[in-house]
């Protein structure tokens, strides 16, 4: 039976797929997975989901009515005015600092 392997690096991040590994039950799936796909790099969590229960939908499957398109909530069509000296000011500041912090 093929499972497929999704782990999950450190906690409150997005559990990713990282492949698939053949084993008759559950718990050797997870054995498996383990010596596979958590032995590399660190891992929180590890799950392991039978194949054929694995399902996709694609973007025809999404357009069930309605709207997807929200850009009316962001707010473009407004004008503004240049940021006060002392905004842009720390903004130049806090980029020059990435950048060394990047360097080093």
């Amino acid at each position: 039976m093929r499972w497929e392997v999704f782990r999950q690096e450190k906690p409150g991040e997005y559990h990713t797929h990282c492949g698939e590994i053949h084993a008759p039950d559950r718990e050797m799936a997870l054995q498996f997975a383990r010596v596979q796909h958590g032995r590399r790099k660190p891992v929180h969590s590890m799950w392991v989901v039978p194949q054929d229960e694995v399902t996709e939908a694609t973007d025809e499957e999404y357009a069930f009515g309605g709207t997807t398109d929200k850009s009316y909530r962001w707010a473009t069509a407004y004008d503004i005015e240049a940021p006060a000296q002392e905004v842009a000011d720390s903004e130049r500041d806090q980029a020059t600092a990435e950048r060394r912090r990047g360097e080093d």
